[in-house]
């Protein structure tokens, strides 16, 4: 497979849905005013806070020049789409939908980790980021860490802030703080395509052995397939 960035990659099929879906409640939810969102306080930030299922990350209240816009809770969760935190200057597009002006440099999705290939990621890249493993597509738009049980995607408008995002990233509902590494995943991602010498180090200690154990699992079914 080629990984060059060059060409622009499409998101999950599975994924990209769930999100449309989730960003359309948003707009929903908060209207369609295409101002300066107000502060986020009281309980639209509490139930960001005190999710109860798993860690959530952000990048802290603010993210460069840009504020927190909105943040999804327990009222709007989704499994199969996760827990979303939003940065920008307005809050009517919601990211995907956004246009003009209206389009967010930030979002920060938080969601628990399927079994999955990242083959249909297209043209992407594998790094080791924050101590964990993590693939960047969509044109260096988007980056996919694997940490603890989770899966975090981080979407933005440009690759440095992107990775900006990153080195920010600390869980909103958890202890933790950004200048920690983030926890190994207790599961062997889907990576596709080549890997640097550093990750194939982190990818072949993780808890438990995820991948040996993953690739023991293949060979068997394989074995009994008669493959």
């Amino acid at each position: 497979m080629a990984n060059s960035m060059g060409e622009r990659a499409r998101p999950k099929p599975a994924r990209a849905g769930a999100l449309l879906a989730a960003l359309v409640l948003l707009i929903g939810a908060s209207g369609c005013s295409t101002g300066a969102p107000h502060p986020l306080v009281g309980l639209a930030l509490a139930e960001a806070q005190t999710f109860p299922y798993f860690p959530v990350y952000w990048a802290g209240p603010r993210f460069e020049q840009w504020p927190i816009a909105a943040a999804d809770g327990t009222r709007s969760y989704l499994a199969n789409i996760g827990d979303s935190v939003y940065y920008g200057n307005c809050v009517s597009g919601k990211g995907l939908l956004a246009g003009g002006n209206c389009l967010l440099p930030l979002q920060v999705t938080t969601v628990i980790y399927g079994i999955h290939s990242n083959q249909t990621l297209g043209p992407q890249e594998n790094r080791l980021l924050r101590g964990v493993p993590a693939t960047i597509y969509d044109e260096g738009r988007s980056i996919e860490l694997y940490t603890g049980r989770t899966a975090i995607d981080v979407f933005s408008d440009e690759l440095p802030h992107a990775l900006a995002a990153v080195q920010k990233l600390y869980p909103i509902n958890a202890p933790g703080t950004s200048a920690q590494n983030l926890p190994p995943p207790v599961f062997c991602p889907g990576l596709w395509g080549p890997e640097p010498a550093n990750l194939q180090a982190v990818m072949a200690h993780l808890p438990r052995h995820a991948c040996q154990e993953d690739e023991a699992e293949r060979a068997y079914t394989r074995t009994i397939k008669g493959e």
